[in-house]
């Protein structure tokens, strides 16, 4: 294990240094540095090695996590990539995007800061790839069968690298000009930069997964054309509908969805000019929604020189600290600062939008907001006479989404969908046609990049069954499998 007295001796969590603020928002530079390498061995040697490691079923890959921070506490990084990528196919990916609910879960954190789980994956991924002990994975032979996986987003990729490794012909179908869906283009570089995304794919070329861009299933290809030219298909295609804001003033310029402002921005991050694109240079923005994509808007309004950036939530302000009906080692609901949080703008709770206010161009310059109130029944709506304006020159709505789109997926394949806009699975991810199977954001809606990853996996060792009997990939998760609740 690691330093048995270890998280006793120290009892300090450092976390990884970040840029100063004047400095970052100059640029879409990431926001955090790599800490120096004694300082992360020391935080991993707070790792107890728990007889019952409560940060594996906060985990849905299940990484080891005591055992790499053990090997990386004796210096040992080789061996620990080994065993970090026995579980994660993209450490990187999570080691900066995911919210580590293994961290909640850590048993130190019961009367402790939790061990800094993130910042050792983190680190064992940028060290491996820096030392260069991260190679491509050749199969060991090719069975003959084939797959497209829909989607470049981390599910599809990960299904895809794990069905190549096992001997399958692996296709990726991407509609953008770029690979790797959300991680391309709805993840701003300052929390992710994109040069993480390329290496991925130079090295799952190198293993023998083919991609191919700005190919539109159902349009270029018609579904049915797809599934006749594969033995197997899969679905990664995500949940990228939308949840909108029916209200008067909707139509205005100046309001628009909050991934049309971000795809945007990053494309011109990744040199590409746009028309017309959405700035917030000089206006007053306010965003809609207080989830991670609203904090993405924030960070980039902060980078285009907005005059002032206002996040409005409908509902109450979480709490900062575990609440009493969340115990350890539930995931809580808490309130995180956010790096975009730190560089500035204003949060309002209990804020209901109720009307875009136009100018005399028809173009938002306000808008109107009343105090929330719940009702006995438990909806919320506007309170009576607590109306009010607030200025507004872009908004952008971050509201969450309502599942996969499914136009051509009904119209050509004919597939189900659930009453929250998911294509419907069984739990071996196999879609009513058979053998076409839906993973990732697209089955279970919008979720985390680790959960992306983990049925990315399980659908792989899945689909190798439908196709060779049997799997020699790990074992998978079922899609309804969450992390531990004593709530049931």
């Amino acid at each position: 294990m690691a330093d048995p007295r270890g998280f006793l001796k120290h009892r300090e969590r450092q976390n990884r240094p970040s840029r100063p603020v004047p400095v970052r928002i100059m640029d879409f530079h990431e926001v955090y540095d790599r800490n120096e390498r004694g300082i992360v061995q020391t935080q991993a040697s707070r790792c107890m090695d728990c007889g019952v490691a409560f940060c594996h079923t906060g985990c849905p890959l299940g990484n080891l996590i005591p055992e790499w921070n053990d090997l990386i506490w004796r210096d040992q990084w080789e061996e620990a990539s080994s065993r970090l990528h026995m579980t994660n196919n993209f450490p990187e990916f999570t080691g900066r995007i995911c919210p580590a609910p293994c961290e909640t879960s850590c048993v130190l954190s019961i009367n402790q800061p939790a061990v800094t789980i993130k910042q050792s994956e983190v680190a064992i991924a940028d060290e491996a790839i820096s030392r260069g002990y991260v190679e491509p994975v050749l199969p060991q032979r090719l069975t003959g069968k084939t797959v497209a996986v829909v989607g470049s987003g981390p599910a599809g990729l990960a299904a895809a690298q794990q069905l190549t490794r096992a001997g399958h012909t692996v296709a990726v179908y991407e509609r953008d000009d770029r690979l790797g869906g959300l991680l391309r283009y709805g993840i701003p570089d300052f929390k992710m930069e994109k040069h993480h995304v390329e290496f991925r794919i130079d090295q799952m070329r190198a293993e023998g997964t083919r991609f191919y861009t700005s190919t539109e299933i159902g349009a270029d290809i018609t579904w049915d054309a797809l599934e006749a030219s594969y033995d197997a298909v899969i679905l990664a295609t995500g949940a990228m509908v939308p949840r909108d804001l029916g209200i008067t003033g909707r139509e205005l310029h100046g309001v628009h969805f909050a991934m049309e402002y971000l795809v945007q921005s990053n494309k011109v991050t990744s040199g590409d000019q746009v028309e017309d694109q959405i700035r917030a240079d000089g206006k007053h923005v306010i965003v809609l929604g207080g989830g991670d994509t609203g904090a993405d808007c924030i960070g980039t309004a902060h980078r285009h020189g907005a005059a002032s950036v206002t996040t409005l939530a409908i509902g109450k302000e979480l709490p900062s600290d575990r609440p009493d009906h969340e115990p350890w080692p539930m995931d809580p609901r808490v309130f995180e600062l956010t790096s975009a949080d730190e560089e500035g703008g204003e949060r309002s709770y209990l804020a209901s939008t109720v009307e875009f206010v136009a100018d005399d161009n028809g173009q938002v310059r306000a808008l109107k907001v009343a105090e929330t109130q719940y009702n006995p029944d438990g909806s919320r709506s506007p309170k009576p006479g607590s109306e009010r304006e607030i200025p507004a020159d872009l908004v952008l709505l971050a509201l969450g989404f309502t599942g996969a789109e499914s136009d051509t997926l009904t119209e050509q394949l004919s597939l189900d969908f659930d009453k929250r806009g998911n294509i419907t699975r069984a739990e071996d991810y196999q879609t009513s046609m058979e053998g076409v199977f839906a993973i990732g954001d697209a089955g279970r809606g919008a979720s985390l990049v680790v959960w992306a990853i983990a049925e990315g996996r399980a659908a792989a060792a899945k689909v190798d069954e439908y196709l060779e009997g049997a799997t020699r990939l790990p074992a998978p998760v079922k899609p309804s499998d969450r992390a531990i609740s004593l709530t049931g």
